[in-house]
């Protein structure tokens, strides 16, 4: 009997039961695994769970890697850190993301970074499906997984996967923290601090990020951010052929490509511009030229324009008072704040911000008070009186629900429009929701549903 132990039963906890229900673990059947959950615990508790008497155990993304004591042990200092090993026979520490790149038969594009994952995933999976529908056809053309920390656990698509399809594959710290294998095409967003609450601070944070590349080869992909200090220094360790980005379109074809996006900001459009590199890596061997001139550049130009963003970022609901009301509530960490704040520098903008303490102490009230187009701020949550403390009180006011923080800032908004012409409400919080909602979608469905409201 292998007994398999689950620490953490969210979304990825229930999906690894479900599989080894039904699948061998190696070369153990289904009816002599013995599962054991353990749910809804402090990190603290761990030790007392006995794990030494399990085979094998599968950690959530919720649960530091730091207590597999039993086999390996981390030093993230400087991002460059060794690994000890420590052999022993049981239990042996993994994940399902572990699992399903070790048992994948497709290759996979990988996206990391803070801010921006789900959308360059998500334009990298519109581009392969344009690309494929107009390539094979319906019969012959693969199919294009989108998975992982997008919410679709990868275990639920394991067996649907061949070896002709595309796996494109957004990835947490969380995920890439213990991760052993590099996937062949990589993609490196902007990495700024996030997630401290868990992370012991910044360098492991980035030590897990850089994960993603850590295993390549150089006859893998490395597309990354070159802006940013952080993925500049991971991709320099980097084996893998790197492929650099903000571009400066010099291709009348890639700036078509890019004039043709309909989503707002320039963040968009350098994620449009890392999910095109990505694409290019995957299929030209890296050469964008190439491929910009090749039989799929209409497949392209339409899988960019037929993009319309994500639920939940920068989205548009409505117009009112010569107001334009903007949900950003997957906004929960600053630089997701700061770049939406300057999609819109050139309106009036009273921005809804405030949520869950995470514990960043990185001149977060500097951010929101020194935007130049802040008209006013509505603070909400754990954080808003230390968001207000020591601010001129004519820039913010404090709400106690979110109802009264949409009333404050239409109030704010229409008086800023009256002057101006036209003015933006904005909630990008800029941290996490779970002191007042479930999660970022229930705050954002509520947000839009109380503007949707207005009369």
């Amino acid at each position: 009997m292998l007994k398999l132990a689950i620490l953490g039963y969210g979304v990825e906890g229930k999906s690894v039961e479900n599989y080894f229900k039904t699948h061998p673990y190696e070369n153990v059947d289904p009816k002599d695994i013995e599962i054991k959950i353990f749910d809804k615990f402090e990190d603290s508790e761990i030790d007392g769970f006995n794990l030494e008497n399990f085979d094998v155990v599968f950690r959530t993304p919720s649960v530091r890697p730091h207590y597999d004591f039993k086999q390996y042990e981390k030093e993230a200092a400087d991002f460059g850190g060794t690994e000890k090993h420590y052999l022993e026979n049981k239990p042996y520490w993994t994940s399902a993301t572990k699992y399903f790149f070790e048992h994948c038969p497709a290759e996979i594009i990988a996206v990391t970074g803070t801010k921006g994952k789900g959308t360059t995933c998500s334009m990298i999976d519109a581009l392969v499906e344009s690309i494929n529908q107009k390539i094979y056809d319906d019969k012959s053309r693969p199919k294009t997984f989108l998975i992982g920390n997008i919410g679709v656990s990868p275990l639920d698509v394991l067996d649907q996967i061949t070896e002709h399809d595309n796996v494109i594959f957004e990835m947490s710290s969380f995920q890439l923290w213990d991760l052993h294998t590099s996937p062949c095409v990589s993609v490196l967003l902007r990495i700024e601090p996030d997630h401290l609450n868990v992370h012991k601070d910044f360098d492991d944070y980035a030590y897990a990020k850089a994960s993603i590349t850590r295993y390549q080869s150089e006859n893998d992909f490395l597309v990354y951010y070159k802006e940013n200090p952080v993925t500049a220094k991971i991709a320099e360790a980097s084996r893998a052929h790197k492929i650099s980005y903000p571009i400066i379109p010099q291709s009348k074809k890639l700036k078509n490509i890019l004039d043709s996006l309909q989503i707002p900001g320039e963040h968009n459009r350098e994620n449009a511009e890392a999910a095109l590199l990505a694409v290019a890596a995957r299929f030209f061997g890296g050469d964008l030229d190439r491929m910009l001139n090749s039989e799929i550049f209409d497949a392209l130009v339409s899988g960019i324009q037929n993009f319309k963003g994500l639920p939940h970022r920068i989205e548009f609901i409505r117009e009112l008072g010569g107001v334009k009301y903007y949900d950003d509530n997957y906004s929960s960490a600053l630089p997701a704040l700061d770049v939406a704040m300057q999609t819109f520098e050139s309106y009036p903008t009273v921005l809804i911000a405030g949520g869950f303490d995470r514990k960043i102490k990185n001149g977060a009230k500097e951010r929101i008070f020194t935007a130049k187009n802040l008209e006013k701020a509505i603070l909400i949550g754990e954080t808003a009186s230390q968001l207000a403390e020591g601010e001129d009180k004519t820039k913010y006011e404090l709400a106690n629900s979110l109802e009264d923080a949409v009333s404050a800032a239409r109030a704010a908004a229409e008086s800023a429009a009256k002057k101006s012409g036209s003015a933006v409400v904005l909630m990008s919080p800029g941290f996490p929701s779970f002191d007042m909602f479930k999660n970022f979608t229930d705050r954002g469905e509520q947000f839009t549903k109380l503007v949707k409201e207005l009369k």
